[in-house]
C-alpha cells in the first residue's frame, strides 16, 4: 500500500514542543547555600575568601558555571559579606525566620554560610523574540514574528513564583513561558481573522497579546497580583504568508493595480508624447509646405526675372536688330541708290557709247554702203573676165556649202554652159 504524506507541520510542532521542554527543564539548577559548599584549597588557603558566587555542580559535567550577576562574596568563615551590584535584585534569607532579611535592588549585606542564603537576578529589561506559526481563517500557515519587552516591577512576588535557578540565564525558564504564552496569544488570535487583516492590520494582535501577557504577568484584571513583573511593550514585526504560491496570489491584484497605475502614466505620457510628436511633425509639414512653396516663389520670381531680363534682353535685341536692320536697309537703300545712280550712269554711258557705237557703225554701215556702192559700181565696171575670175574664186566656198555626193561622176562642161551659170548667178551676187 502507498505509505500516507507526511504532515510537516505537525512534526514542526512536535520539534518546537520537545524544544521547549529541553529549554524548561535542560540547564535548571538549584541554588545551594553557602553553608553546604565546600571551600577549594585554594580559597581555604587564602581564609575563605571568595571572588564570586560559590561552585556549584553542572548537569553534564564541566567546568564551574559563569555567574549572570558578579555578586561579590568577601571575609572568611561565618564573618562574608555580598556585595550586589546596583543593577541586580537580591533576595536575602537565613534559617529560623520566615520572611527574607533583605529584599530589593542593589542591597549589600552580611552573610553567614552557615544560616544564611541568597538569590541575585540581573534587573535589566528582557526581550523575548517571537516566532509563532499561525493558521488564519483561511486555514493558510502565517509566520507572526514579533517581541515582548517586560523587566521585574516586584521582585518580593518574582522571587516566590518565578524560577530564577540558573546561573548563567536566570532569565531563561522565564522567557521560555512568557514566549510560550505570548505565541499561544497570537495564534489564538490570528485563528479568528483573514490573511488580509493579518497583513494589513496587526493592532488587534497586538492588543490582545499585550492584555494576555498583562494579565498574567501583571495580574491586571484579575484578583490576584500576577507574577510580579511588568511588560514594557509588545510589537509585531512582521507577518509572512508561508505558502509561497498563496502569497503571490495575494500579491498579483496589488501588482496588477500598480502595473496599471504605472501604465496608465506611462500610456499618458505616451499619448502625450505622440500627441506632441504629430504636433511636430504637423508643424515639421506645415514648415516644410511654407519653406516649399517661398522656394517656388522664388524660383517662379527667379524664373519670372529670368524671362523678364531674357525678353528685355531679346525686345533690346529686336531694336538693336531692328535699328541695324533698318540701318543696314539704309545702308541698302543708299547702296542701290548708288548703285542705281551708278547703274544709270553707266546705262547713260553706255547708252552714250551705244550712240556713239551705232553712230560709228552708221557711219562704218554708212561708208560700207558707199564702198559697197562703190565696190559695185567698180565691179559693174568690170570685165566679163573679172567676173568669172571672181567665181572661180568663190567657187569652192560654194561647193563647200553643197551636200557630199554620193558618187563622183565627171562631167565636161563647154563654154557655154559656163557662160549660162554665170550668167544665172551673176545677178545673185
Amino acid at each position: 500500500m502507498k505509505q500516507a504524506s507526511s504532515n510537516s507541520y505537525l512534526e514542526q510542532v512536535l520539534q518546537e514542543k520537545a524544544a521547549v521542554e529541553e529549554s524548561l527543564k535542560g540547564r535548571r539548577q538549584r541554588s545551594i547555600p553557602l553553608a553546604d559548599v565546600q571551600l577549594a584549597p585554594e580559597a581555604r588557603a587564602a581564609g575563605g575568601a571568595l571572588a564570586a558566587f560559590p561552585r556549584r555542580a553542572q548537569l553534564g559535567g564541566g567546568g564551574p558555571a559563569s555567574p549572570a550577576v558578579e555578586a561579590r562574596v568577601t571575609g572568611s568563615l561565618w564573618w562574608k559579606s555580598v556585595v550586589v551590584p546596583p543593577n541586580a535584585y537580591v533576595v536575602h534569607t537565613r534559617r529560623g525566620h520566615p520572611e527574607p532579611l533583605h529584599i530589593g535592588l542593589g542591597i549589600s549585606f552580611r552573610f553567614n554560610p552557615r544560616t544564611d542564603a541568597f538569590l541575585v537576578v540581573p534587573s535589566a529589561m528582557q526581550t523575548i523574540l517571537i516566532n509563532a506559526n499561525c493558521i488564519c481563517k483561511e486555514r493558510q500557515g502565517l509566520l507572526v514574528q514579533g517581541y515582548v519587552q517586560w523587566a521585574i516591577d516586584d521582585f518580593a512576588i518574582a522571587y516566590h513564583t518565578l524560577d530564577f535557578s540558573d546561573e548563567e540565564e536566570p532569565m531563561r525558564v522565564v522567557n521560555v513561558q512568557l514566549r510560550e504564552q505570548a505565541e499561544a496569544a497570537i495564534k489564538d488570535t490570528v485563528a479568528t481573522m483573514s490573511i488580509d487583516d493579518v497583513l494589513t492590520d496587526k493592532q488587534p494582535i497586538i492588543e490582545e497579546l499585550t492584555a494576555r501577557l498583562r494579565s498574567v504577568a501583571e495580574g491586571a484584571g484579575t484578583s490576584g497580583k500576577g507574577l510580579g513583573l511588568r511588560i514594557v511593550t509588545v510589537q509585531i514585526k512582521e507577518a509572512v504568508v508561508c505558502s509561497p504560491r498563496v502569497w503571490e496570489n495575494l500579491q498579483r491584484p496589488y501588482r496588477a493595480q500598480q502595473a496599471k497605475q504605472a501604465r496608465l502614466p506611462e500610456l499618458a505620457t505616451q499619448a502625450e508624447i505622440e500627441a506632441k510628436e504629430d504636433e511636430a511633425a504637423r508643424r515639421r509639414a506645415q514648415l516644410e509646405i511654407a519653406a516649399e512653396a517661398e522656394r517656388t516663389r522664388l524660383e517662379a520670381e527667379a524664373e519670372a526675372d529670368a524671362f523678364a531680363r531674357e525678353q528685355a534682353a531679346k525686345a533690346l535685341r529686336t531694336e538693336q536688330e531692328a535699328q541695324a536692320l533698318a540701318r543696314s536697309e539704309a545702308h541698302q537703300r543708299a547702296k542701290l541708290e548708288q548703285e542705281h545712280a551708278l547703274a544709270r550712269i553707266a546705262m547713260e554711258h553706255e547708252l552714250a557709247l551705244e550712240q556713239l557705237r551705232l553712230q560709228v557703225e552708221r557711219l562704218r554701215a554708212e561708208q560700207a554702203i558707199a564702198l559697197a556702192a562703190a565696190r559695185r559700181a567698180v565691179d559693174n565696171d568690170h570685165s566679163e573676165a573679172a567676173l568669172r575670175l571672181a567665181l572661180i574664186q568663190r567657187l569652192p566656198d560654194v561647193l563647200g556649202a553643197q551636200p557630199k555626193p554620193e558618187h563622183l561622176a565627171q562631167v565636161h562642161v563647154g563654154d557655154d554652159l559656163v557662160g549660162r551659170i554665170l550668167g544665172a548667178v551673176m545677178p545673185k551676187i
